[in-house]
């Protein structure tokens, strides 16, 4: 049988690779009978993470073990997803968590799972440490790989001692780094000079050799690592003579991942096909499952300078992949959902949700689900900060929904903090009703009712044993951890109710995430006011909410008007406002959301009124009448489309 094309690459791949043999030594103890389950590496960017992992794939499938490797990139940070990806690698429907590590352990006498990029992963990381790896037979290892540590709990929860090791990945010795130098045509002299600058980091070493090769002379001053990748990667693109290969480029430096489509947005007067074929070409560019994308060192450097030096062209690209994103995103099939989510997070460069979805650094505590023995030290810090009243409503949610709570962890498993999160639809209703907070979230919930299959998490008790409701380190750890069900839920996802005694410290973060108080949603426990904050996603649900984000950094509702106020709920016409109804806001909410496209008087009435709705759908009509009398002169921007609905179109400026 003749080789397939990818054997081949993998191949070529681990032919070219240098040096890391303690690391491959470390990493092949895995297939040894008695090593470890888990192997976690990490490095900084472009120190060779995936290189060395590309290497030791090689080597244990050619001794014989059968290997399932993930591209975190690519891949929902979800349990579910997880689990259909499994099952679409391996062939089989997806099933729980038992049956897919029982087809894992069917692959072979040795099986190794690695998931590259794993700090992308790290949503994901308790419930592959609780539920996931316990369950693999002891022959299967699994191998992660990203560039932060270890979170504590691999290291501190009982057990895991001898059956987890971590690897640090560093530069590249001297001799190493100078037989990189020279496979890539650089000579042994040229070599020494070019090492004692790079520091035998691998991208850099690549990088300075191809410029080297352009250039009669190099030279590079010995300084930060990263400022060396930085004045590469800006000499790589200053020797790039053709402009069309250059602006794709940078085209590329803004966004996660580039696709054909979404170059011909950006780059609308260059032959894409051409242009693409050259970005492939690239010594830093690689072509996934999902598109190319640029070595992110290298894509940082690029996006750094081009901001800098060009900030309108750097907003200009930003503008433009946003509104082919946005068209995608209504578009594409629920299994390219989360592709689109994570490009749009890309884009957004508010640090509190990107942080929030993808947190950079290491982390302190551990966060996981509440265990039955965790009831004494959650009441505790309860106690702490609630009288008798509030603590007997959480011990109510306690013991009938213990599942809703999340407890934070040091590293000596002691519990300091915790967060109560609870879901509309499976929910037990009970001590809601019993709770002022929990019945007034239930009463607004009844006035303002979701569509069918829409859901809606209530945060009701948030707490750090040393902060209470403070910022802390603790309560950042539990923000990070609602991610997780956040992204779970979605695209049904549609509210959060969250509710705080003191929240005026939070007011100017989340009022810029589109929270808003809900005035008539305060109760009163134990003397104590809590107030609502609520953040409605809207119909498309957090991806949408997103991509509203994106639009607002960018001034793309800004540029002409911004004709719905969704935090005043008012219109904005020609700098006067006017103030609607709850059942005109809805209507018009729904209509700016779905821009461009018809909206179907039935999906209006399902959307804003909810299928408990009973009367004629001409009760929209009235609405839309009502709407366009407010707008005045923009009235025509919501059309009727004869037998089918309604039509919100609004040119963007570009």
């Amino acid at each position: 049988m003749s080789p397939r094309v990818g054997d081949l690459v993998a191949e070529r791949a681990t032919n070219t690779f240098v040096g890391r043999a303690f690391e491959l030594r470390i990493l092949l103890d895995a297939l040894k009978a008695d090593g470890p389950s888990v192997i976690h590496v990490h490095g900084i960017a472009g120190v060779g993470k995936s290189s060395l992992l590309g290497a030791f794939v090689h080597r244990a499938r050619e001794q014989g073990a059968a290997v399932v490797q993930f591209d975190c990139r690519s891949l929902e940070p979800t349990e579910r997803r997880f689990l259909d990806h499994l099952a679409t690698e391996l062939g089989q429907p997806s099933g729980s968590v038992e049956e897919a590590a029982e087809a894992v352990g069917a692959l072979g006498e040795r099986v190794i799972v690695a998931l590259d990029s794993y700090e992308l992963f790290r949503l994901l990381d308790t419930w592959l440490r609780q539920a996931f790896v316990p369950v693999l037979d002891r022959h299967v290892r699994v191998i992660l790989v990203g560039r932060e540590p270890p979170v504590a709990g691999w290291l501190a929860t009982p057990g895991w001692e001898g059956m987890f090791r971590g690897l640090t990945l560093g530069p590249l010795d001297e001799v190493d780094a100078l037989s990189l130098l020279e496979g890539a045509g650089v000579g042994a002299e040229e070599g020494q000079r070019l090492n004692r600058a790079v520091h035998g980091h691998p991208l850099a070493l690549r990088l300075a050799a191809s410029a080297a090769l352009q250039r009669d002379s190099l030279d590079l001053q010995e300084v930060a690592i990263q400022s060396v990748v930085q004045e590469l990667a800006r000499l790589y693109l200053s020797d790039v003579r053709d402009v069309r290969t250059r602006r794709a480029l940078e085209a590329a430096s803004v966004v996660r991942r580039m696709t054909l489509p979404l170059l011909e947005s950006m780059l609308p007067e260059a032959p894409a096909q051409e242009v693409f074929a050259r970005l492939r070409r690239l010594p830093f560019a690689e072509v996934g499952s999902d598109g190319l994308r640029l070595h992110e060192a290298v894509q940082q450097a690029i996006s750094t300078e081009l901001r800098s030096v060009a900030p309108d062209l750097y907003r200009g690209y930003r503008r433009a992949a946003w509104r082919h994103l946005r068209t995608e995103l209504r578009t594409g099939g629920s299994p390219d959902l989360w592709r689109y989510t994570a490009d749009m997070l890309y884009l957004l460069e508010n640090p509190l949700v990107r942080e929030g979805f993808f947190p950079s650094g290491a982390q302190e505590f551990v966060v996981e689900p509440a265990r039955p023995a965790d009831g004494t030290a959650l009441m505790s810090i309860v106690a702490r900060y609630d009288g008798p009243e509030g603590q007997r409503l959480i011990r109510g949610y306690w013991d009938r929904a213990i599942d809703a709570f999340h407890v934070v962890r040091r590293r000596d498993e002691r519990i300091v903090g915790f967060y109560l999160m609870l879901d509309n639809l499976a929910l037990d209703r009970a001590p809601m009703e019993a709770d002022p907070v929990g019945a007034r979230w239930l009463d607004h919930l009844r006035r303002d009712p979701l569509t069918r299959g829409q859901r809606a998490v209530f945060v009701r008790r948030w707490l750090s044993e040393e902060h209470g409701e403070g910022l802390s380190a603790v309560q950042a750890s539990c923000w990070l951890d609602s991610k997780r069900t956040v992204m779970a839920l979605r695209p049904s996802l549609r509210r959060c109710y969250l509710a705080m005694r003191d929240l005026d410290p939070y007011l100017p973060f989340v009022t810029k995430l589109e929270f808003r108080e809900l005035p008539e949603a305060t109760a009163t426990v134990d003397g104590a006011v809590f107030r609502t904050a609520l953040l409605d996603w809207g119909p498309t649900s957090v991806d949408g909410w997103l991509a509203r984000l994106v639009a607002d950094e960018l001034g793309i509702i800004e540029d002409d008007g911004r004709i719905l106020d969704v935090a005043a709920r008012e219109l904005v016409v020609d700098g006067r406002r006017a103030s609607l109804t709850k059942l005109e806001f809805g209507v018009m909410r729904t209509l700016c959301e779905h821009e461009g496209k018809v909206v179907s008087r039935a999906r209006l009435i399902e959307d804003v009124w909810g299928y408990d709705f009973v009367g004629e759908s001409n009760v929209v009509d009235v609405i839309v009448r009502g709407l366009r009398q407010k707008l005045g002169p923009c009235a025509s921007t919501i059309e009727t489309v004869r037998g089918a609905g309604y039509r919100f179109k609004r040119a963007l400026s570009s």
